[in-house]
């Protein structure tokens, strides 16, 4: 299992163009934290020189609380603003390489991802796994500096009473370890739970038809009740794994808070402290558990948000790209040929083409029939590569089709496919697909020469 440092180390080249807006978060969450022990610092000498007979200005302490919350509410809202930002950029370079992929993956790709899976990484879990892990920066490094600055202050006021805070850091930090590893193993089984809640959801929208057709309703909703129960369990687990934190910290601080008012009672009778440091190392001490328990909140956030983006990650480093011939022939004549031609879609399976042998010469008209499971939309596929042969040699014009580009390829192949596809765009952008440079006349040429013409004229805007 690769160790959080190597698993960030791969998200890096995707968030460098949000480097300064890192930088900005961090020096803004510093400032923040270098005002949190302010307001225990003002405890001690309000408590033992405020009251009574004092030379302390009655308008310095509103001012002082009052210019200590703008301080801090500027510095948050430029953290909070520096990381999205970073975030935003992270995720279009991510979705900008994730898509390109798409565009340019081995066809397995989609054979073996469900459309509604790939749609959901692509668009869902990037940006949710974003939010997640730039939050849980922002809450580290703001609550960690706080923490920092809120233990040096306790430190430099009374070292003694600090250790019996120190004590419980080794034990918060071994049970956030243990919960961590178990919201990682319950994370990747969300994650295929809800791709396959995503799969019966997509089947029952595109086959309604069928479904209808054979009274299948019952059984659908049994599938999608099956699948729904599994992740809401699974939810409910990460959900007691996150929430177990809080009780732990908090009986922790409870005793570290008994241990330290003892103490500070026996030093108080020996003359070691005062009312006003006692009172500030208590408020300070008390302080401390806010940030405990966002650090504590944090583990189940990285969590998620790393598992999130590194499926996205998965899907541009795991898909190798589509294998492309060098030469690019500038006409084709067309004849084809097929030699020994085989094709099996898995060794356990029978072969789709079995040693076929095929010659079609320029101009020829050839007509494949057969019954279902023949193999013709194997071999149509064969010749603009949307698979390879497993053994055999396919040629166009005497050229090894995989020694040609994909792009020249497809260029000289003319296809109605049998699924129907309109992209979400206007009548023209789907006749000239393919052809971005084509004028209007071209456009509607086309249309007259495939009789839809007047039916797209008569159609309403």
């Amino acid at each position: 299992m690769p160790t959080l440092k190597q698993r960030i180390s791969r998200l890096t080249p995707y968030f460098k163009s949000g480097r300064r807006g890192i930088v900005v978060a961090i020096f803004a969450s510093l400032i923040t934290a270098a005002t949190e022990p302010a307001l225990p610092a003002l405890m001690k000498p309000l408590l033992d020189s405020g009251f009574g007979q004092t030379h302390i200005p009655l308008w310095s302490v509103p001012a002082v609380i009052i210019g200590l919350f703008l301080i801090r509410s500027a510095s948050s809202f430029a953290a909070t603003y520096a990381l999205a930002w970073t975030a935003s950029e992270g995720v279009l370079s991510l979705r900008e390489a994730m898509f390109a992929r798409l565009l340019d993956a081995h066809p397995g790709l989609f054979t073996r991802h469900t459309a509604s899976r790939l749609t959901n990484i692509l668009v869902y879990e990037v940006q949710q796994g974003s939010n997640l892990l730039v939050n849980a920066l922002l809450t580290l490094v703001r609550e960690s500096l706080t923490l920092a600055a809120l233990l040096g202050y306790l430190i430099w006021l009374n070292w003694k009473l600090t250790l019996f805070v120190g004590v419980m850091f080794p034990l918060v930090i071994v049970s956030v370890r243990l919960i961590s590893k178990r919201m990682r193993r319950i994370t990747l089984a969300s994650q295929k739970a809800t791709d396959e809640l995503a799969y019966v959801i997509e089947e029952n929208v595109l086959a309604w038809r069928i479904v209808r057709l054979h009274n299948a309703e019952a059984q659908q909703t049994g599938r999608f009740m099956r699948q729904s129960q599994l992740l809401r369990r699974l939810v409910m687990k990460a959900v007691a794994a996150a929430a177990l934190m809080t009780p732990v910290t908090h009986t922790m601080a409870a005793c570290a808070l008994s241990g330290v008012i003892a103490v500070a009672l026996y030093q108080s009778r020996t003359g070691g402290t005062t009312v006003g440091g006692f009172a500030a190392f208590v408020t300070a001490m008390l302080m401390l558990l806010a940030p405990i328990k966002k650090l504590s909140d944090v583990t189940g956030q990285i969590t998620r948000g790393l598992a999130a983006l590194e499926r996205g990650i998965g899907l541009v480093n795991d898909s190798p790209p589509e294998p492309c011939g060098t030469h690019a022939p500038q006409a084709v004549r067309g004849e084809i040929e097929l030699r020994d031609v085989s094709v099996r879609y898995r060794d356990d399976q029978a072969a789709a083409l079995d040693r076929l042998n095929l010659r079609v010469h320029p101009g020829e008209t050839v007509a494949l029939v057969g019954p279902s499971g023949a193999g013709k939309s194997t071999l149509a596929r064969l010749l603009y590569r949307f698979y390879d042969a497993s053994a055999g040699r396919i040629s166009i014009d005497g050229q090894d089709v995989r020694q040609v580009t994909q792009a020249s390829l497809r260029q000289a192949i003319g296809i109605v496919p049998q699924d129907t596809v309109l992209f979400n765009d206007t009548v023209e952008y789907n006749i000239a697909y393919g052809r971005p440079g084509a004028t209007r006349e071209q456009v509607e040429a086309a249309a007259r020469a495939a009789h839809i013409h007047d039916f797209i004229a008569a159609t309403p805007k």
